[in-house]
């Protein structure tokens, strides 16, 4: 049964749900009401409402016959394609956690995760295999490998590796969704940690609809009629929620695209070919595109009624240039994987260029000081949030989720103000993070890799602003004069290449700056705030 939108003209709380409630029926509901409607546009193939739920009965079914029970992760590893979705809610009627990860993660990354979360399936594109091939041999839980996409004649051996047209071959269209509690978990997804470990964060299925309900229906205004396009990718819950689970929650359709968004053309095209009416990215994204000439003449982008930013705060010079070339406007929000989605946003009627926006309803927030006293109107703070879809822990980090999970609120260690209109404003960390093209990036992980290079003796990561007010890494390092190097910019170029190749791409210093010594503590700290 469809979860109600409110009661007694209240806003939707978990007790609102029903006690045994699981979020395939954000797929489900659809089937009766608009079944032969195209749910999923692709370069792949597009599916109907029915098609969809047939072949993720066939993917639940699948999963059974590998004993996946209630309560175990299955890995999803898969580009942006309709096996990806499949997976994903054939894994929610089974009663098991669905484990989106990121297609940019290194082997190690991997290997890590695969430990943490303990999936004995593992469903994975042929183009990822790369990475899971080396720590294959190194995995004591995970059991059976489901490979999707072109080149599997080549790698289906061992682990009970299969094809997953094979896999599913033959499965009933028809099964019965697994009475979950919605208290029950139903997703995990990754995020990087300030130890540069990623951080597991588990969601109930109780969350997927109320997200779906106070962002995308009551904020954003998402309605039937609504096709939605996004450069973020599904692994991500900007991409899941905006691209997915909130459109389908009101009935509208989806486009994937399986191919990569830091082109900027690819996504223009995708826009162009299956004319969305709601197009998400981040704010790199546009500053991207608004750097090709002439590209609102280029591409057809008139079906689209509305943008949205998210990942990082828009800056108001990218928001006013892309309207002026467009006359889209672009909807800046704030969110968090540890809430599913957005906390903080504007709205299709009520914008402020450069502010987050106001809050959305079914959240709480308070802005406090280091002692945790609500600062006044005007003062900058440590945001909390609370609300009913808060995870309620990181995995297996008891520590970080005492500092991070307080009782009822939730520290985002994002700082805010609050100006006399309810608008919030942005005002960056408050640690060291870096949060580049709407993904968290660890300093400590980055100078790790750094400091490998014998050109290096001591290194610090920073933000910096580009020209277009976004954040991106910068280095700061002492060389190795001793070693026979000295600073130029061949050696700016090849510590940068040296840690593209060692970390995931988007991790890498943009700049180097190199200095005789970093400022430093008594203790001998890194004094970062000096630097920044």
């Amino acid at each position: 049964m469809r979860p109600i939108s409110s009661v007694n003209d209240q806003m939707m709380r978990a007790t609102d749900l029903p006690i045994a409630y699981n979020a395939a029926d954000i797929l489900e509901h659809n089937v009766s009401v608009r079944g032969d409607k195209t749910a999923l546009f692709s370069l792949e193939r597009n599916l109907t409402f029915q098609q969809v739920s047939d072949e993720s009965n066939q993917v639940a079914h699948a999963l059974k016959k590998l004993d996946v029970r209630f309560g175990e992760t299955v890995a999803i590893l898969c580009l942006d394609q309709p096996e990806w979705v499949t997976a994903f809610f054939g894994t929610l009627k089974v009663g098991a956690v669905a484990a989106g990860l990121n297609t940019l993660m290194t082997s190690a990354d991997l290997d890590y995760i695969l430990h943490d979360c303990r999936a004995r399936v593992l469903l994975i594109h042929a183009s990822l295999w790369g990475t899971l091939e080396p720590i294959l041999p190194e995995q004591p839980f995970l059991e059976h490998v489901v490979l999707i996409g072109e080149g599997r004649e080549k790698r289906v051996e061992g682990r009970g590796a299969v094809a997953y047209e094979e896999w599913i071959a033959g499965e009933s269209k028809v099964f019965e969704i697994e009475q979950t509690h919605r208290e029950d978990f139903a997703t995990l997804n990754y995020s990087s940690g300030t130890t540069g470990r990623p951080k597991g964060i588990l969601h109930a299925h109780k969350d997927l609809p109320l997200i779906s309900e106070y962002w995308g229906k009551n904020t954003l205004g998402l309605i039937e009629s609504d096709r939605t396009f996004a450069g973020a990718k599904l692994f991500f819950t900007y991409g899941t929620g905006g691209n997915l689970l909130f459109p389908w929650y009101v009935g509208a359709s989806v486009v994937l695209f399986s191919g990569s968004p830091r082109k900027a053309t690819n996504l223009l095209e995708i826009v162009d070919k299956f004319k969305p009416t709601i197009f998400y990215n981040a704010p790199t994204g546009y500053a991207i595109a608004l750097s090709i000439p002439n590209f609102e003449q280029a591409y057809d982008l008139s079906s689209v009624r509305l943008c949205v930013s998210g990942g990082e705060n828009l800056p108001a010079p990218i928001w006013h240039q892309w309207h002026d070339r467009t006359g889209i406007k672009i909807l800046n929000s704030c969110g968090c994987t540890e809430i599913y989605h957005n906390f903080i946003s504007n709205r299709p009627d009520d914008m402020l260029p450069g502010a987050s926006g106001r809050r959305v309803e079914g959240f709480d927030l308070k802005i406090v000081d280091p002692d945790g006293n609500e600062v006044p109107v005007g003062e900058s703070g440590n945001l909390l949030v609370r609300g009913d879809t808060i995870a309620l822990s990181y995995l297996h980090q008891y520590a970080r989720s005492k500092q991070t999970f307080l009782g009822d609120w939730f520290s985002t260690g994002d700082r805010f103000r609050l100006d006399e209109n309810g608008y919030y404003w942005h005002e960056g960390r408050t640690d060291d993070m870096l949060k580049v093209g709407g993904i968290w990036v660890s300093p400590m992980e980055v100078e790790s890799a750094l400091i490998k290079h014998p050109a290096v003796v001591e290194c610090a990561i920073v933000a910096y602003k580009d020209a277009d007010d976004l954040v991106k890494p910068k280095a700061i390092v002492t060389v190795n004069r001793e070693g026979g190097f000295e600073p130029s910019a061949d050696l700016e170029k090849t510590l940068i290449d040296h840690c593209a190749d060692a970390l995931s791409g988007y991790k890498r210093p943009r700049i180097v700056e190199f200095v005789d010594e970093l400022p430093k503590t008594a203790t001998g700290k890194i004094q970062r705030f000096k630097l920044r």
